[in-house]
């Protein structure tokens, strides 16, 4: 494994990120998406997320999508609804810095979906990919999500975590939570809450 790139004065300029899931995070929660008209960002997400662009933070999405396994939908409809989703964010001045997806599940309609793989979460390996791909720093970065699949992944890393209210995160809250080993390091009403508290985070460290 090749050493975290380094400043000239050998300081690692590997820097965090926030990892935003999809579904229930970003945009409402349907289940799954097997139309482009189901598609709807969640109120103040593109605030949110143009928030963390302006302070710096790369946002990276990153999403299981079993329905693609499961042939719920065609690659060509994911595509749609990312481009979509970008569209969207465009509008209100944001962007995501990263899209990593996992298409896998073990009882995946086709073949090459049909595995069990190193990247669904709550396994750790889109996050990986990520670091390695763009020079992040894992321990340092936040993962957000309304799924304790979410929670496990980030907490697998090291990683900050949070729990968002919205989609399935009340409910997971109040029957999934209890019951768990892991538990977010906090528990925000919705992204806007969870960047506001990711921000004051931040801001303190510098201080």
């Amino acid at each position: 494994m090749s050493a975290p790139p380094s400043s000239p004065g050998g300081v690692s300029t590997r820097q965090p990120a926030v990892f935003l899931d999809r579904d229930g995070t970003i945009n409402e929660q349907m289940g799954y998406i097997n139309h482009i008209s189901r598609f709807h960002l969640l109120p103040g997400v593109g605030q949110a997320i143009r928030r963390l662009n302006e302070y710096g933070l790369p946002v990276l999405v990153v999403t299981n999508q079993s329905g693609l396994a499961r042939g719920y939908f065609p690659e060509s409809l994911l595509d749609e609804v990312h481009a979509e989703m970008r569209r969207q964010l465009a509008l209100q001045g944001a962007h995501i810095d990263g899209l990593y997806i996992c298409p896998h599940h073990p009882e995946a309609k086709e073949e090459r979906f049909r595995l069990t793989c190193t990247c669904r979460k709550p396994r750790t390996g889109l996050l990986e990919q990520a670091a390695a791909e763009r020079h992040l720093d894992l321990p340092r970065s936040y993962v957000v999500g309304d799924r304790w699949s979410d929670l496990r992944c980030g907490a697998a890393v090291g990683a900050t975590t949070i729990l968002v209210l919205t989609g399935y995160g009340r409910g997971d809250a109040q029957y999934i939570g209890p019951t768990q080993t892991v538990q977010p390091d906090f528990v925000a009403e919705d992204l806007q809450t969870a960047v506001q508290w990711i921000l004051d985070r931040e801001n303190n460290k510098q201080g």
